[in-house]
């Protein structure tokens, strides 16, 4: 029975030694956090007035851009990029009155060292950031316009930092990032308002090539689609198979919707003209020829 006061008395005081240390550091910790207060109360006020700035000059800036009537996706960029900055110099001042002994010189060399880091890690989403923001700048397309770029062909819906969204004709929507248009060549199709295109017309050899020519101009100079401000050209190009072929050109609106009227219209009134003028519109002939002369039966039943 005293073995055994002895043993418990031994282990209650191991337990007071090892509890003692906790109990003093836990003491510390509260200590600590009951000086640092203050600071943290400044820290909090700091970052109320940083939101209360960042809205103000948010609005400010919103508001000025939109009255120098710059595109939406510009303004959302520079209002977005001006919040980020009074943030930051919110966050600097904060942590500084929070900890005092930081200087500002050590937390702007921790951030860089935080943010190559950062850059590594997320390389593709600054990637498409920086390429909308340059796209956004140097303005090479416009909400509307219709471009063609790796395979996506439609209609530019929206300019994101991240995204541009491009609806194609057959009403599918594409989101293609911003890297993308970025580094790769982008046609836009209706950056002027007049686009020109061209076919090929074919006449048989025995015709007129001169007549033919007079006939094909005329046709496509009646099409009430084609701009009479720019010149219509008709080319004798090639000596192709069975026929004579020249390239017919012409300028239209640059929308397809355009392009595909105007086409059918240029054809339709080609295709009349020289049917009214009797000119031969050939298609391919295929003769067939053998080594040995072909014997020909015939069945008497």
């Amino acid at each position: 029975m005293q073995s055994q006061e002895v043993e418990a008395a031994q282990n209650s005081s191991t337990t007071i030694e090892f509890v003692a240390p906790l109990m003093g550091q836990l003491e510390s910790y509260v200590e600590g956090f009951i000086r640092q207060l203050p600071n943290i109360g400044l820290a909090v006020v700091v970052l109320l007035l940083t939101w209360l700035a960042a809205t103000i000059i948010n609005r400010v800036v919103n508001g000025a851009l939109r009255t120098a009537r710059i595109r939406r996706a510009l303004i959302d960029l520079l209002t977005t990029l001006t919040g980020i900055g009074v943030w930051a110099f919110g966050i600097l001042i904060a942590a500084t009155v929070l900890f005092p002994s930081l200087q500002p010189s050590s937390i702007l060399a921790a951030l860089g060292v935080g943010g190559l880091a950062i850059g590594f890690a997320f390389k593709d989403i600054f990637e498409n950031f920086m390429a909308g923001a340059m796209i956004m700048l140097r303005k090479p397309m416009r909400i509307g316009d219709f471009i063609k770029c790796e395979g996506v062909d439609g209609k530019v819906e929206e300019i994101t930092i991240r995204d541009t969204y491009v609806r194609q004709t057959d009403d599918q929507l594409v989101m293609m990032p911003n890297a993308m248009l970025f580094k790769n060549p982008v046609y836009v199709r209706t950056d002027k308002d007049l686009r020109r295109f061209e076919i090929t017309a074919g006449v048989g050899y025995g015709e007129d090539v001169d007549r033919c020519r007079d006939i094909i101009y005329n046709a496509v100079e009646g099409v009430d689609l084609i701009s009479q401000d720019k010149p219509i050209d008709v080319f004798a190009s090639e000596f192709n198979s069975s026929s004579v072929d020249f390239t017919v050109r012409w300028w239209t609106s640059s929308k397809p919707r355009d392009k595909h009227e105007s086409r059918d219209k240029v054809i339709s009134a080609i295709k009349r003209a020289l049917d009214d003028a009797g000119v031969e519109i050939p298609f391919p002939y295929r003769t067939l020829t053998f080594a040995e002369p072909m014997k020909i039966s015939r069945d008497t039943n």
